[in-house]
């Protein structure tokens, strides 16, 4: 059988579960998953291999982001506009426990301007009666005219046979632009460092998780088979460590224990991780 290719742009507000839909279409954890706003803040490339299908999924930051005026979204944007660029297919997921016609319809108009396919998928429809989405989705469609459309649960893998079926006809024939045993464009410390930003995303509030960097330091398989790992956390402002690290060290533990926790439930093995708090002047 011939190999085919498709790219694809996963699209939405934040919290519409973009994400969680990329984790298990792969089948691993790519993208970290959290309910603050712009959890994801690169350019996360997953590769779902379906029979002689490829598709490459690329996670974006929330369509929110582009009403911003914070000079520190820039990079944000500009991976969103890369992402749609690149995808033949924009699919655009919403959240169906939260739907706003008013935002969808804005939305929706500024992304056919692209003049891309555009696939909507209803995510969360494990969070809302039937009887009470249905007749939502026929007003949309009336409404805004929708190409095609899917029910979906990100969550619990409901309707993505019926969606990646769908997808064959708009595969072209091509190399595989990645291994069939590659499953994203980033490695495992790069996942270690989403974890340990993840869990400061959990117990840091406001701006501070926006505002540091996690950098791997040590990240080494020992003897008995553990997984060493330690990650620097950069810091802007001297002010933070404090915050960081809590009263009696407590706030600091939480989030080691958290993010070690993910890490050893991702690599099914038992993990050891160090965290040190590093102002970015070095000191």
């Amino acid at each position: 059988m011939k190999k085919k290719l498709l790219r694809l742009s996963l699209v939405g507000r934040t919290n519409a579960g973009k994400s969680t839909l990329l984790n298990n279409l792969i089948g691993e954890i790519v993208s970290i998953q959290n309910k603050k706003i712009n959890t994801t803040q690169e350019f996360i490339i997953g590769v779902k291999n379906y029979n002689n299908y490829q598709y490459i999924f690329y996670d974006t930051p929330g369509l929110n982001l582009l009403k911003s005026k914070d000079k520190n979204n820039k990079f944000l944007k500009q991976s969103l506009w890369n992402a749609i660029d690149d995808s033949e297919i924009i699919i655009f997921v919403i959240d169906s426990k939260n739907i706003r016609i008013s935002y969808l319809k804005n939305e929706l108009l500024n992304l056919k301007k692209l003049n891309k396919k555009i696939l909507i998928l209803f995510n969360k429809v494990d969070l809302i009666s039937k009887k009470i989405l249905l007749p939502i989705i026929k007003k949309i469609d009336i409404d805004l005219k929708l190409d095609v459309y899917f029910t979906i649960s990100a969550k619990f893998k409901y309707g993505f046979e019926d969606f990646l079926n769908y997808l064959k006809k708009y595969a072209k024939e091509s190399k595989w632009a990645f291994n069939q045993n590659q499953i994203s464009n980033k490695d495992d410390i790069f996942i270690t460092n989403e974890c340990t930003r993840n869990s400061m995303l959990t117990f840091l509030h406001k701006e501070i998780p926006y505002n540091i960097k996690i950098k791997n330091i040590y990240f080494n398989y020992l003897k008995n088979g553990d997984l060493k790992i330690k990650q620097n956390i950069i810091i802007k402002e001297k002010r933070y460590k404090k915050i960081i690290l809590g009263k009696r060290g407590e706030k600091i533990k939480k989030i080691r224990e958290f993010s070690q926790k993910q890490i050893n439930k991702i690599f099914d093995l038992k993990v050891h991780l160090y965290l040190e708090i590093i102002n970015d002047n070095g000191k």
